[in-house]
């Protein structure tokens, strides 16, 4: 157990009426996910996230530079009451996953708060041509 674990960390419990609080996509392609970032057990990484929401895996999301990138996405609800996605880059400890993870299980964008400690890992991603 890290610093930042609580005994009450165990998995979130939903019933199946219950919608997740929000929704996870994990980068892992070519660098998010690959031996290229070191010292991240990447399933680990993953499966600790997925214990919270449901969790997409998506291909090279192109901010390799970022790697591993996580991208937190408001619930429905968050999302038509404005809240936006919130993208997190360089998430290459346990640390930051447990504070990602916190803030799901808190509700994610639009819900709480997004936790002080994860402004080192936000960023906003290049406008994609159309």
């Amino acid at each position: 157990m890290t610093s930042r674990q609580r005994p009450d960390d165990g998995p979130a419990l939903r019933t199946p009426a219950e919608p997740a609080p929000c929704r996870i996509v994990v980068c892992r392609d070519c660098c998010c996910g690959s031996p290229k970032v070191t010292g991240v057990d990447h399933a680990q990484q993953t499966a600790r996230l997925a214990e919270q929401a449901p969790v997409r895996i998506a291909a090279c999301l192109d901010v390799c530079e970022h790697a591993n990138v996580i991208v937190v996405q408001p619930s429905t609800a968050a999302r038509a009451a404005g809240a936006r996605p919130v993208w997190l880059g360089l998430v290459n400890d346990l640390d930051a996953t447990e504070d990602i993870a916190a803030w799901v299980r808190a509700g994610g964008p639009g819900v709480a708060p997004c936790p002080d400690i994860l402004d080192l890992y936000v960023f906003t991603p290049p406008r994609r041509a159309r």
